[in-house]
């Protein structure tokens, strides 16, 4: 239960009830603020009850991807409500597209 022992698991922590033996969060969510705030973050965006239908649905050797992967886009869509972590995709794109016409340009310089 929980990631220190005794305590409730940050989700259970969240939600304020008890955490059982084979609480699906426990071993993603820490019951530190960290994992509380994570699945603050999850459940606002998703819902708990999805989250958990989510991953007991996939393999529980893929579930710390799944985990991660719903944190990452859960706490971008509460900075960014509209477009998530697409936003984070867009602003690498026109870095990589920014540094090829960069290295580009040297190249042609240097040929010259």
């Amino acid at each position: 239960m929980g990631g220190n022992g005794g305590g409730p698991c940050g989700a259970c922590k969240f939600l304020r009830r008890k955490c059982v033996k084979n609480c699906v969060f426990a071993p993603y969510f820490d019951s530190d603020e960290q994992g509380a705030a994570h699945f603050a973050a999850v459940h606002r965006v998703f819902g708990a009850s999805n989250a958990s239908k989510l991953l007991l649905r996939v393999p529980p050797h893929r579930r710390l991807d799944a985990v991660v992967s719903l944190c990452y886009e859960a706490l971008s869509r509460v900075r960014d409500p509209v477009y998530g972590c697409v936003s984070n995709i867009f602003t690498l794109q026109q870095q990589v597209s920014c540094h090829l016409v960069c290295t580009l340009c040297m190249k042609s310089c240097s040929l010259t």
